[in-house]
């Protein structure tokens, strides 16, 4: 754990600690889960850190991270509450077995550094989320999602992009009210909010 990072109280379950690393000024947010490895698998108590959380991350929360193979959460990352990231799944392949009997599938997470997960964000396994990435409220994220985007829905699906050149496609709506005006005594003051059909992206 780094200089000048905590786990906020209550702190949640914390299991296979030694596989996982915080860095500087890190917060971690009360109820938050943090797991290596699974029932009794046993794992080289030398091994390179599972679930690695850079500096400066907030996680917020009742967040879960939950890792066997590799978890990487790189500087400036923000988390809402209840986000649940994981590195593995339960296989499905044999049809005549239960599913909870039969042994998980793994792939790599990264979250890119300047990114933020609203809350009760999913991330599942083999995600690899670009820099400075928002992740909408309640969004599935699987798979590539490319640098500065927006990506909303379970699964996510980008939703915006900034390019080079022409800024973020679709833009972003103004946040501007417009001059101020003084209702009339005739009539209700001019409608200044924008269709409630607009994304709030």
């Amino acid at each position: 754990m780094g200089r000048d990072s905590c786990i906020a109280f209550p702190p949640g379950a914390v299991f296979g600690e030694r596989w996982i690393s915080i860095g500087t000024a890190t917060l971690i947010g009360p109820h938050v889960s943090l797991a290596v490895g699974m029932p009794n698998e046993t794992i080289d108590p030398d091994a390179d850190p599972v679930i690695t959380i850079g500096d400066r991350c907030t996680v917020g929360r009742g967040n879960s991270i939950i890792g066997r193979r590799r978890i990487e959460i790189e500087d400036d990352v923000t988390m809402g509450p209840n986000v649940y990231i994981t590195d593995h799944n339960h296989s499905y392949a044999d049809v005549a077995l239960p599913i909870a009997q039969q042994w998980v599938t793994e792939d790599p997470v990264r979250i890119g550094a300047g990114s933020w997960l609203g809350a009760g964000v999913i991330v599942l396994p083999g995600a690899d989320i670009g820099r400075n990435v928002t992740v909408a409220a309640g969004s599935v994220v699987r798979g590539w999602i490319p640098d500065r985007s927006v990506v909303a829905g379970a699964p996510a699906r980008v939703v915006r992009r900034h390019i080079e050149g022409e800024g973020w496609v679709p833009p972003i709506r103004s946040r501007d009210p417009g001059p101020a005006c003084t209702p009339s005594v005739t009539g209700p003051a001019p409608e200044t909010r924008t269709s409630l059909a607009e994304p709030a992206f």
